[in-house]
């Protein structure tokens, strides 16, 4: 090769690599605070039940219930939620989503009677549906599938932020607006944490752009970079259509693989205070700053691993050795439930495992799915998936109502985790690791 080749291609590398990184500071930033503000919504309920249940006399089954059906009206509208996102673009769908869960998280103040409670949540799910596979989905829009690991690994540290965060705010709000104008803490929790949500909704209507060719903030010759990046990935792309989806038989096996892991995220998020409360930390806000240990290694966890992905184009062991690690950490911590400092230490490992786990996952079915497949499919894999938002928190109360202790709900939280990494190591190789 001659100098002025190899000039040309390290010019043509520092191109890209600059129009990547202009795409992912405009983009990624934006997403994440969204999700955090999302995230937030969806779990604040674990920190509302320090206060919340002795206010309503509802029992832990009930709030396992309650917690856990939101993942009911969440699996029945995500297909269709990810499909019209693909239709009628992220910039308006995205919108859509946000500002109407902001509005049915706020109305969460209005709760008196399990079934209010249980309406409610259910509701949520419906507005949240589509949120998170359309955020995925429209990554791949911008995105090859050699650099999503850690961009999806960047995005969803809104989970562990949505802890590092919301934890300590939980419980500042819980302590600080007790009985302020006559409403108990865990009410003011719900309607100021909703607040964000629907604000950040409005502005994504304004910031965002449907696709590449719609942006105003790149050059002729960046869109047709990023334009030209996407399309050689469709040579890869083995299904394209919404029933080929459907009809993909790896579709659903990473259904049944990601059920696992969902047990684990909800397993941790809606009991992580609780684990820690019970391990002898009686103060909210105590228990808000604790639980930003697990959540603040977790985020960092997991830049890292989608880094370590990327750069080695393996996706398989990079989502089952962290599966693994998570299980074996919430074994253990059911050894030291009496101790503060060694229940952070293992709860810590389990989140840093789960969540790893959970953002790598990602990287796998958009290697294969294309165009509306990928809608459809991510939408599937999503919603089946997050039926463990429902069976994870409902059993957890159950077992804890029945034995007064979340240990057996732990152990089988540990096999599903497990289980999901052996399903992750039988996915074929060539396919997945792109």
């Amino acid at each position: 090769m001659t100098k002025t080749a190899i000039a040309d291609a390290a010019q043509q590398k520092d191109f890209e690599e600059t129009t990547y990184t202009k795409v992912t500071w405009r983009l990624i930033p934006f997403l994440f605070i969204c999700y955090v503000f999302a995230y937030l919504d969806r779990v604040n309920v674990g920190f509302a039940k320090l206060q919340m249940l002795s206010d309503l006399k509802f029992s832990e089954t009930v709030y396992g219930l309650g917690a856990g059906i939101f993942f009911i009206g969440y699996f029945i509208f995500e297909v269709p939620s990810n499909i019209a996102l693909h239709r009628f673009g992220a910039r308006k769908w995205i919108a859509r989503i946000m500002v109407t869960w902001g509005v049915v998280a706020a109305a969460m103040v209005f709760v008196k009677t399990p079934a209010v409670f249980y309406f409610l949540r259910f509701l949520l799910g419906v507005a949240e549906a589509g949120f998170f596979p359309g955020i995925i989905l429209y990554l791949t829009y911008w995105y090859p599938a050699a650099r999503r690991a850690k961009i999806i690994a960047l995005f969803m540290t809104g989970i562990p932020i949505a802890g590092v965060v919301g934890g300590p705010l939980s419980g500042w709000i819980l302590n600080r607006f007790d009985k302020v104008n006559g409403l108990p803490g865990w009410q003011w929790l719900f309607l100021l944490e909703a607040i964000p949500s629907i604000l950040t909704g409005i502005a994504v209507y304004f910031y965002l752009d449907d696709k590449v060719s719609t942006s105003h903030w790149l050059t002729p010759a960046q869109k047709s970079l990023l334009e030209k990046n996407i399309a050689g990935d469709s040579g890869n792309l083995e299904v394209h259509s919404a029933f080929g989806a459907f009809k993909t038989k790896r579709v659903w096996v990473l259904c049944a693989g990601y059920f696992g892991i969902v047990m684990g995220l909800y397993g941790v998020s809606f009991w992580l205070p609780t684990l820690i409360k019970a391990s002898g930390v009686t103060d909210a806000l105590d228990v808000g700053l604790l639980t930003m240990i697990p959540y603040g290694a977790a985020a960092i966890a997991m830049v890292l691993v989608g880094r370590s992905s990327d750069r080695m184009k393996e996706r398989r062991w990079h989502v089952a050795i962290p599966a693994v690690i998570g299980a074996i950490a919430l074994v253990v911590s059911t050894f030291y439930s009496n101790n503060t400092a060694l229940a952070v230490i293992t709860l810590t490992f389990a989140t840093v495992g789960i969540l790893s786990a959970l953002c790598q996952f990602w990287s796998v079915p958009t290697a294969f799915l294309g165009g509306v497949a990928a809608a459809a499919g991510i939408a599937l894999i999503n919603s089946v998936g997050n039926l463990a938002g429902f069976v994870s928190p409902y059993m957890v109360g159950w077992i804890k109502d029945a034995t007064k202790s979340t240990d057996l709900g732990l152990y089988c939280i540990a096999v599903s985790l497990v289980v999901s990494a052996l399903i992750m190591l039988s996915m074929p190789k060539g396919v997945v690791n792109r």
